[in-house]
């Protein structure tokens, strides 16, 4: 049906697009892993890394701007990083195991992550 670079790349725009409405449907998730230093409401920064997950879902999934859409999904995750650590930080005071050792285990996520994106792009024209 689809070749494989270009299975990759829907793969990648559906996990980013999903990811990206995640944050309007249950932002209080998301407002938890705003570092405090970034100035304004954690919720805006909640809100606009949802509109730019989805812009660059919508970057990945057009052929023409694939390419720059997959280095742009790279640095995202990469940029996402600080987050989900304090996510893990904040974490350990948690009364739930499990919620404590899934943002643990999140962290090494993002390599596997950076590398999806890096693919789409070298495999786009």
């Amino acid at each position: 049906m689809f070749a494989a670079d270009t299975r990759r790349a829907l793969s990648l725009s559906a996990f980013l697009g999903c990811a990206g409405a995640a944050h309007f449907v249950a932002p209080k998730f998301y407002d938890a892993m705003i570092p405090e230093p970034l100035p304004g409401s954690p919720r805006t920064w909640t809100y606009g890394s949802g509109v730019a997950e989805i812009a660059v879902a919508g970057a990945v999934l057009v052929p023409r701007t694939r390419r720059t859409g997959g280095l742009v999904a790279a640095l995202m995750f990469a940029a996402w990083l600080p987050g989900n650590i304090k996510m893990a930080l904040d974490a350990r005071g948690s009364d739930s195991a499990a919620f404590r050792a899934g943002t643990i285990l999140r962290l090494p996520l993002q390599l596997p992550l950076i590398g999806w994106a890096l693919k789409v792009r070298r495999s786009s024209r």
